[in-house]
């Protein structure tokens, strides 16, 4: 994990003066057990698929990625200070599919969605809240009861 103290001032400062959002409520419910649950999973890497459309500076929308495709994936993330190296080793860094399978064959957990995201995490919470309801109800509708955050 990057520390304050180790970058570039510049960056920092702009770290350190970023507001985050107040969030009311509470997103957080009571999950079934593990056995039943079918898990989605959401990264901010800004993935998505070969001949996909890029996400721009400032993307609030999210790409689908069908689990089958999920080793074509791109990371479309450009920034100076984001590292690709870890990606490029292991996409499960990012994109953690492979243990989610593997959990699933386990029986940890009950099952694996048919579909999975990501959005551009370098962008303002509050201008994702409308996609990511959208995708919300995308997920319930396929039945997923559980997501896994990859948050980069």
């Amino acid at each position: 994990m990057a520390r304050l103290e180790d970058m570039d001032e510049g960056l920092a400062s702009f770290l350190r003066d970023w507001e985050t959002p107040d969030v009311p409520g509470s997103a957080w419910v009571t999950p079934p057990p593990a056995g039943e649950r079918r898990v989605a999973l959401i990264s901010s890497a800004g993935l998505k698929l070969p001949g996909d459309r890029p996400f721009s500076e400032g993307s609030n929308d999210y790409r689908a990625i069908p689990a089958e495709r999920a080793g074509d994936v791109v990371m479309d993330h450009i920034s100076v200070s984001h590292d690709r190296t870890g990606f490029h080793h292991d996409v499960n860094i990012v994109f953690p599919l492979e243990r989610l399978q593997e959990l699933a064959k386990e029986g940890v957990i009950g099952s694996v969605a048919d579909f999975h995201y990501s959005f551009m995490g370098a962008t303002n919470p509050n201008e994702m809240e409308a996609k990511a309801r959208q995708l919300a109800g995308v997920m319930k509708a396929d039945g997923v009861n559980t997501v896994v955050l990859a948050p980069v």
